[in-house]
């Protein structure tokens, strides 16, 4: 009888123990899937610095045709504001893409 006691106590003992190791390792995969949503974002970031030197270019475009052509000022800065709001969506569908990695996942 005295050795049921003793193996019942022992399992209860390794019972605790395992389920603690369980709970960390649980909390350790929580922390690594936090850490790859935030590298996801970042990454998924990058894209804004096309669409910043992307709009540079269009306006720099629409300074050197305005300094060759100046008669058609006004339908070149309507070709510009064009190619920079399709420009611009791009940086809209990047921050939208982090933070749907963000809040989503």
């Amino acid at each position: 009888m005295n050795y049921t006691k003793n193996i019942i106590f022992f399992l209860k003992i390794i019972f605790k123990f395992f389920f603690i190791f369980l709970l960390f390792l649980f909390f350790i995969y929580l922390m690594i899937l936090q850490a790859a949503k935030l590298i996801g974002a970042g990454l998924s970031t990058i894209a804004l610095a096309g669409v910043g030197a992307g709009i540079g270019t269009v306006f720099s475009a629409l300074i050197t045709s305005v300094a060759r052509n100046p008669h058609l000022m006004k339908q070149l800065f309507g070709y510009a504001i064009l190619g920079f709001a399709l420009t611009e969506a791009i940086a809209l569908f990047a921050l939208m893409m982090a933070f749907l990695i963000l809040f989503t996942f």
